[in-house]
């Protein structure tokens, strides 16, 4: 692909994610380095003519500053100075009505290909211990904008110089709306613990966490949950989580591991094992949903990817679980890109909600809107859907990530990263694992951000 031009594929994805944004069949017209776009019947047009090559190359190593909506009669959706990557400085004024038509002079379609397509995290070096692509090292963290959707605020800018070019023309609205999903690592405390393993955990209760009452139950629980969860294990938070998420109007999203492909890092569970079936029987029963959370290793094997899925399906379908649309998760978030794109899409899944960061919450893609996937470098649009995911509990709670614990100062972090996808009329979409709800802290906390 020539740096200064999009191939026919990505002008095909960029006109596709027009029309599920705004609803109408706009247009893209490629000259040089100038993008037109057309509505058919009409001679008007907005034109792009300041193509940035960087948008289109495997790489980041470029600046960022911010625009003024409100300086050009614009709307800033969040009420902010919108920031704005660029390699140059910006051109003064960014907006320029010629009657006809409208001159925008920063690549909006370039922005959006970028941040979507993930193109800088293609042949990237710089990954984390789990050897993934951190937030740190991404152009966003960089220049301070993670925590702001910038595509979804560009393309509310668009939105504005549409409604001017075309003034009658009526554009599909978007309504805010919350997802919560729930990466199952460990259903159950004791059940799936071999001999070994549970002397270790009786150990930490007796030991390292003084909690006696919960030693002497323990044998109990292992015991009797060859065919169902034990009500007193402290990880079966399952009927308390969709009771939360019924409450809300919700419907939560369970993501199971299929496989094991380290024993350091993967489930002690087995998709087969009696007590699973019981949980997802009873989850799909209660109206929630499905999913898959492939193991450790499988994020660059996309035959064990495929065959984890496959395990899924076949138990599902044992127990008559019928879904329309399957997704879920990598293990850990761990990604190489395009390649587990590739694989998702290769093992026939619908949709993926990994893309977010494990040691920073925000907007990975720059966005808080499902999108179709499109791989940057076979240049090709897959069919697998991109659900975002905005933040992970652990990440802001955690020690080892933000720390910030279980009170206000993690609401605020919620809440406004919560608010920034209100104002795009985007989707909040928030992991918190069904491990993590063992203290009165942590249950109040999930609470309060579904209210706010």
């Amino acid at each position: 692909m020539r740096l200064n031009q999009f191939t026919k594929a990505a002008i095909l994805w960029l006109e596709t994610l027009l029309f599920e944004r705004y609803g109408h069949r706009f247009s893209l017209e490629q000259n040089g380095e100038t993008i037109r776009i057309h509505l058919s019947g009409s001679e008007r047009y907005i034109i792009f003519p300041q193509c940035v090559p960087e948008f289109r190359s495997f790489d980041s190593q470029f600046g960022c500053m911010v625009w003024s909506a409100e300086a050009e009669s614009f709307s800033s959706p969040l009420g902010l100075p919108i920031p704005t990557p660029s390699p140059t400085p910006l051109a003064k004024p960014i907006m320029e009505d010629q009657g006809d038509h409208y001159v925008v002079n920063y690549d909006i379609p370039g922005l959006t290909y970028w941040m979507l397509s993930r193109v800088e995290e293609v042949n990237a070096k710089d990954l984390d211990n789990h050897s993934r692509f951190p937030a740190k090292a991404s152009h966003a963290f960089k220049h301070s904008y993670l925590e702001r959707p910038i595509v979804d605020e560009w393309l509310d800018i668009l939105r504005q110089v549409i409604h001017r070019v075309w003034p009658a023309l009526e554009l599909k609205t978007h309504r805010f709306s919350v997802r919560v999903s729930h990466d199952v690592d460990c259903p159950s405390k004791y059940a799936f613990t071999d001999v070994a393993g549970f002397l270790r955990v009786l150990a930490g209760d007796i030991i390292k966490r003084r909690d006696f009452r919960s030693a002497l139950t323990a044998p109990l629980i292992k015991f009797a949950s060859r065919t169902s969860l034990h009500r007193a294990d402290p990880m079966n938070t399952f009927e308390w989580i969709m009771d939360v998420s019924d409450a809300h109007g919700l419907k939560s999203a369970f993501y199971f591991i299929c496989g094991r492909t380290d024993k350091h890092f993967d489930a002690d569970y087995n998709i087969t094992d009696p007590a699973l079936r019981s949980l997802i029987r009873r989850i799909y029963e209660r109206g929630h949903e499905i999913g898959l959370h492939p193991s450790y290793k499988t994020y660059l094997n996309s035959q064990l990817l495929a065959q984890e899925a496959k395990a899924l399906w076949s138990v599902c379908d044992q127990e008559a679980v019928y879904q329309e649309k399957w997704g879920g998760r990598m293990h850990f978030l761990r990604w190489s890109h395009p390649y587990t794109l590739r694989a998702w899409a290769d093992a026939g899944m619908d949709y993926d909600s990994t893309f977010s960061y494990a040691d920073l919450p925000g907007f990975r893609c720059g966005t808080c809107h499902e999108y179709p996937a499109f791989d940057p470098v076979d240049q090709i649009q897959l069919g697998l859907r991109i659900r975002p995911l905005v933040a992970m509990e652990c990440t802001v709670i955690a020690k080892r990530y933000a720390n910030l614990g279980t009170g206000n100062v993690a609401l605020r972090k919620f809440s406004a990263l919560k608010d920034a996808c209100r104002a795009v009329q985007g989707t909040f979409t928030l992991l918190w694992h069904n491990s993590l709800f063992s203290t009165e802290g942590e249950r109040d906390l999930y609470c309060k951000i579904l209210e706010n």
